[in-house]
This record gives C-alpha cells, sequence and structure tokens, in this order.
C-alpha cells in the first residue's frame, strides 16, 4: 500500500506540473495569410498554371447593372457571400513545351496592397519573369496589365506583349485620356503606364480581331467589355480551356443570370451578347474556362440549368 501511495502521489506531482506548464506557454499566433497561389493542371500535352494576384474588395451591389440591389443580395446571399465581395483576380500561365505564355499579368501596383502578387507566385511555381516569352492580354484595365511593370522596370524583361490593336488604339490614346470623365482617367493612365515602356523597347505587337497567335493558341474576339476584349483559346489534344478575361466578374450572380452586366463594361449590351454565347458553347461543347474573376484557381466547368448555368470547380488534381 505505501508503494501504490508513492505512486499515486507522483502522478498526481507530475500531472500538475505539466498543467502548470501547459498555461505558462503563450497561445502561439495566428499565422493568417495563405500558401503561395498557383496550381496545376495538364491540357493534354499543355501545362496551365493558375496563378493569383490576390483579392480585392468590391461593392457589387453599386457596380452591378441591368439587375437590382435586393435581387444581387439574394444572390449572393445563397452563395454564402455578402457585399462586398472578395474578388479574386487570377492570371494563367501556359507551358507549351515548346514557349511560356503567359495571359493576363494582374495589377501590380496599380490597385492597392491586397493584389500585386502574381510575379511572386510565378517564382513559386519554378518560373521567372525572365523566360516568359510573350504575354497575351484579355484587355488593358489594370488589373489585368498592372503588372507588366515592376518599379519603373519592365518585369518581363524578354517577353513579347500581344493585345487587340482596338485597345490599344482606346486606351492608349492621349486625346481619350483627356476627353474622359475624371473618373475614367485612371484606366487610361494604368494601361499608358503599363503597355508605353514595351513599346518603347519594341516589344509590344498588337494583332486585328481573332486568329492564330502560337501553335495551340488563338485569339478570340469577345468585344464588348472594352473596345478590343478577347478571349484565348488554348487546345491540345482535343482538350480545349477558354481564358475569359473579364467576361464575367461576379459568379454568384452572372452564372445565374448571364444578363447581368457591370459599370466597368464600355459597351454593356455587347458584353452581355459575348457572355452568353460563350457560357453557351462551354456547357454545350464541355470545355474548360478559366476566369480572372472566379474564386481561385478560376478554372472549371459549367452546365446548363434553367435560364442560366452552375458553374463546377475543377476538381483537386496533382500533375503527373
Amino acid at each position: 500500500m505505501e508503494i501504490l501511495r508513492k505512486v499515486v502521489a507522483g502522478l498526481v506531482a507530475i500531472t500538475g506540473s505539466l498543467i502548470f506548464i501547459h498555461h505558462s506557454h503563450a497561445v502561439a499566433p495566428m499565422q493568417k495569410g495563405q500558401a503561395p497561389g498557383y496550381y496545376r493542371m495538364m491540357l493534354g500535352d499543355f501545362e496551365i498554371v493558375a496563378l493569383s494576384d490576390g483579392t480585392v474588395g468590391l461593392d457589387v451591389r453599386k457596380l452591378l447593372t441591368n439587375t437590382t440591389p435586393t435581387r444581387v443580395d439574394q444572390l449572393l446571399m445563397r452563395s454564402f457571400l455578402a457585399d462586398p465581395v472578395e474578388t479574386s483576380v487570377n492570371g494563367f500561365l501556359v507551358n507549351t513545351g515548346a514557349k511560356l505564355i503567359l495571359i493576363d499579368t494582374g495589377a501590380g501596383n496599380l490597385f492597392g496592397p491586397t493584389l500585386g502578387n502574381l510575379g511572386n507566385n510565378l517564382k513559386a511555381a519554378g518560373y521567372q519573369p525572365e523566360q516568359i516569352d510573350e504575354i497575351y492580354i484579355t484587355h488593358m484595365h489594370a488589373d489585368h496589365v498592372g503588372g507588366l511593370m515592376s518599379g519603373d522596370k519592365l518585369a518581363f524583361p524578354n517577353a513579347i506583349v500581344r493585345a487587340d490593336k482596338r485597345d490599344a488604339d482606346f486606351w492608349l490614346s492621349q486625346a481619350n485620356l483627356d476627353a474622359a470623365p475624371e473618373g475614367a482617367k485612371g484606366f487610361f493612365k494604368g494601361a499608358m503606364a503599363s503597355i508605353n515602356p514595351y513599346i518603347a523597347a519594341g516589344k509590344f505587337k498588337p494583332f486585328d480581331g481573332s486568329g492564330d497567335l502560337a501553335p495551340g493558341i488563338k485569339a478570340v474576339s469577345t468585344y464588348g467589355h472594352t473596345k478590343g476584349h478577347t478571349m484565348y483559346l488554348v487546345e491540345s489534344k482535343d482538350q480545349k480551356l477558354a481564358v475569359l478575361g473579364d467576361l464575367m466578374h461576379v459568379a454568384a450572380v452572372q452564372f445565374v443570370n448571364p444578363s447581368v452586366t457591370i459599370e466597368f463594361d464600355t459597351d454593356s449590351k455587347m458584353a452581355a451578347v459575348q457572355r452568353k454565347k460563350v457560357y453557351a458553347e462551354g456547357a454545350k461543347q464541355r470545355f474548360w474556362l478559366a476566369v480572372a474573376h472566379l474564386p481561385f484557381p478560376g478554372i472549371g466547368h459549367i452546365r446548363a440549368e434553367g435560364q442560366g448555368y452552375v458553374y463546377v470547380p475543377a476538381n483537386y488534381s496533382v500533375p503527373r
């Protein structure tokens, strides 16, 4: 019995010490942040890498048009969201095996501290900015071209930048800048600050409408959101991915009702027509969609449902 009492007393002493030790340590601080924002998938023989530039809050009740704030609230609530909506900004890298082609570059330093991460995430994914051969721009809004510059240096010094000439003619025009309302001048200034240095370096090569740009990649004119808005079709071994740019902004609303537009549209009616056309083709042909403002990584499929569509995100996979 004496031995048993000593054992119990010892256990009590040890337990008390452990409790004391446990409470003497501070709780570990929350780390916050996320893992590097890249996601790989294979498309036939091509590697596709989604790259996060970060997120930005959008007051979609104010920005969305051809709808009502009440209806927007209803659709956001259905998707467990509320205004302002934390909105992803994504770019997409295509490794064809022969070339590295980046589609859109994020915002750089033009949109504040929550964006501008695409370059770092490109490096985290195993690539260097100097390796990029070509950059295809869907349109010249700041959150798609701002990443072209790193301070006063070309962020991608060896790349040729390509975009539809209609976008270049519009956004790089000093006359258009001078005539623009004060609230819209930033769009022009951002485009000029991002594109003009590449023009000066002889590294900007505009194209005129739809057409092949590289083996397996073609430009498809989707004018409306801007004068020269372009999506890019990437195909390899009968697999297809459409990089939509800003054919949509708010998944919770614009998949349910593709007629909903946004204040950023240059021609909202045409933008809605283009969105409906691409949605219908995507659902029918079952090709991949890669979208700048879908929640990262922004890649998935859609299927028709009633008068709208349902978005099905890519099933997480590890390329082998």
